[in-house]
């Protein structure tokens, strides 16, 4: 199938009709595009782990129409859970409840509970209304890739992981560029499982108490491998001082062939045939929304490796630095 546009009704009711009818759907949010299939059908669900290569027993995320669409997967919502829906719904986060009994198991990964998200995408929104208003309740959808592999952030980048029999709405380059934080709510004491754009100062401001950390309790949540979202091409970080020091060593070496090294940093090394270089932008929120999209240039390139210079310290880098330090895991 082609790409679809997104904006189009007629390409919103025909990829409405595919998942009420168990089919699998891609579709833009605001984080990454999701591959998506009716949450409540267990066999459509299946074709997910299934297209993706990925383990049934790794959860998805379910996308809802609207906050009360949720109860019909919610064995209850509590306080915690309620503030970060009215506070951050529709957004880049999800959280994690106790799950209704006989309700969407092969989506939870077999768990007692279930990540929830209201997306904030138009086309993402349309879809789900159109899908909820065919007896569609929730939509499961992780990104749209093959397992453990770049997310994609464009309606190209799916098409190249899937090929042309998926249908895949359009919905222009993802605003964010990141998954969503992941809050288990499930606890006494809420934790926070995977960071995102929604730092943990906002989050525990909504809250009025400090996130635990993840630990033994936590269920399992998507995107919380050691090893994820990784390029073909091998990733290692390094201070700047380092990644200068590499440099001036690949540069001693050039003329002896081989494949360039793809460069992410935010100093702006002389160029040289050795590596090619992306400018890292010095906002955290700018590099989340590129990030995933430039492994994947480098990795179109033909890199032997792409050396990325470290984020700062600070808070704002969470999400970026997660999915970095997993990207570059062995």
């Amino acid at each position: 199938m082609p790409l679809l546009p997104g904006d189009d009704p007629h390409a919103i009711e025909a990829a409405a009709r595919l998942l009420a009818a168990g089919e699998l759907v891609a579709f833009p949010t605001e984080t990454v595009y999701g591959l998506g299939a009716r949450a409540d059908d267990d066999g459509a669900v299946a074709r997910i782990f299934a297209a993706k290569g990925r383990p049934s027993e790794h959860p998805l995320i379910v996308h809802v129409a609207d906050a009360a669409a949720a109860r019909a997967f919610a064995a209850d919502l509590n306080p915690a859970a309620a503030r970060l829906m009215a506070a951050f719904w529709p957004g880049p986060l999800t959280v994690i409840v106790r799950r209704r009994a006989g309700v969407a198991a092969a989506a939870a990964g077999g768990q007692s509970s279930i990540g929830l998200r209201l997306p904030a995408h138009p086309v993402a929104l349309d879809l789900l209304r159109a899908a909820a208003a065919l007896g569609v309740p929730g939509v499961a959808a992780p990104s749209a890739n093959r397992y453990g592999r770049v997310s994609p952030t464009t309606a190209l980048h799916v098409q190249q992981e899937f090929g042309a029999g998926l249908l895949v709405l359009d919905g222009g380059a993802c605003d964010v560029g990141i998954e969503s934080a992941i809050v288990d709510c499930t606890r006494e004491r809420p934790a926070l499982l995977r960071p995102g754009q929604l730092g943990r100062a906002a989050l525990e401001a909504v809250l009025g108490a400090p996130l635990a950390a993840p630990d033994a309790a936590s269920p399992r949540a998507p995107g919380t491998l050691a090893s994820h979202y990784a390029p073909a091409a091998p990733v290692h970080l390094f201070d700047a001082a380092t990644l200068r020091a590499r440099l001036r060593e690949l540069r001693g070496r050039a003329g002896q062939g081989g494949r360039a090294v793809g460069v992410y940093s935010r100093f702006v090394p002389d160029a040289e045939a050795g590596w090619s270089h992306r400018v890292m932008p010095s906002d955290a929120s700018a590099v989340a929304h590129e990030l995933f999209a430039v492994l994947r240039v480098f990795d179109a390139a033909g890199v032997s490796a792409i050396w990325v210079e470290r984020p700062p310290a600070g808070p704002e880098w969470d999400g970026v630095r997660d999915r970095l330090n997993r990207a570059a895991a062995t």
